[in-house]
């Protein structure tokens, strides 16, 4: 830690939880275990590209759901 309290986080880290410079990041204090846990902010993108998938859904609904969207607008 520098005397500005900087913490630089070695290269090997950073690349193996795919943190990159200036990247958002969480940093929560554990005063019980004296440590302290930094996690990355993913976007929006990235957990798009990367996160846990929840759902499914096929090209044919998203056209399907296009369509009706269109119609209502059509309608106005």
């Amino acid at each position: 830690m520098g005397k500005k309290r900087v913490i630089v986080i070695p290269k090997k880290i950073a690349d193996a939880i795919k943190l990159h410079e200036g990247q958002k990041v969480r940093i929560i204090a554990d005063v019980n275990n004296d440590r302290i846990i930094i996690r990355p902010i993913r976007d929006a993108i990235w957990l798009a590209l990367h996160g846990k998938k929840i759902g499914r859904i096929m090209p044919k609904e998203i056209e399907e759901e296009s369509l009706r969207e269109q119609e209502k607008l059509s309608e106005h």
